[in-house]
């Protein structure tokens, strides 16, 4: 495979798996909608700073003893299920309070930019992802590590530009789903998909 080929294929699977709905998409859209776009986006960058955590790792090998250790995987696992439950719990029991203008804040003020990487390095998924799907797209002959933040980071700008665009689209709507009912329902919806990523990673192996 020729480094042209390798970024071709590379880039189209991880255009793929960037548009997928995932626990990142929920995170940044219920972000977004109920606490404005600048905390959703911090959430991204927490979540793209996640990606380069693990790519370091898989770069210098760590990451390879999720694939090995049962112990290993089953400790992150565990801790990951547990947080999304916090943040389930946390969206499902706080009064929610819209944010109606990009500079007022709520009552609390969370850190995204913390859950967001949070949400990701706790993902042994995330791990064990990287470590089988990265080194297929790596030339032979070339320096790994340096190959694998270079797909990382290919990753995380196609991650940021999903994520502004998920923002922006959540722009058109907001005057709908910032009325406190629809931010109420739109709070039990995403702490109930949490719930579901939680049960979802307990039960994997």
């Amino acid at each position: 495979m020729t480094v042209t080929d390798s970024l071709l294929a590379y880039s189209l699977a991880a255009s793929l798996l960037t548009i997928t709905p995932g626990l990142d998409t929920a995170l940044i859209l219920r972000t977004a909608t109920v606490e404005g776009s600048r905390k959703a986006f911090m959430a991204a960058l927490g979540i793209n700073t996640g990606c380069f955590i693990w790519g370091a790792m898989v770069a210098f090998g760590l990451a390879a003893l999720l694939a090995v250790s049962e112990l290993a995987y089953m400790l992150l696992k565990w801790a990951g299920a547990v947080y999304l439950c916090w943040l389930a719990f946390h969206m499902l029991r706080t009064p929610v309070t819209p944010q109606l203008n990009e500079g007022e804040g709520t009552a609390r003020h969370s850190n995204w930019f913390i859950r967001g990487v949070l949400g990701n390095v706790l993902n042994p998924k995330v791990g064990v992802f990287y470590v089988s799907f990265l080194p297929q797209f790596i030339p032979m002959g070339h320096n790994p590590v340096e190959w694998t933040f270079l797909l990382v980071s290919i990753h995380v700008v196609l991650g940021t530009l999903w994520s502004l665009t998920l923002i922006n689209a959540s722009r058109r709507v907001a005057h709908i789903l910032k009325k406190p009912a629809v931010a109420r329902w739109l709070n039990r919806i995403t702490g109930g998909l949490f719930l579901l990523f939680a049960a979802r990673l307990a039960a994997s192996s």
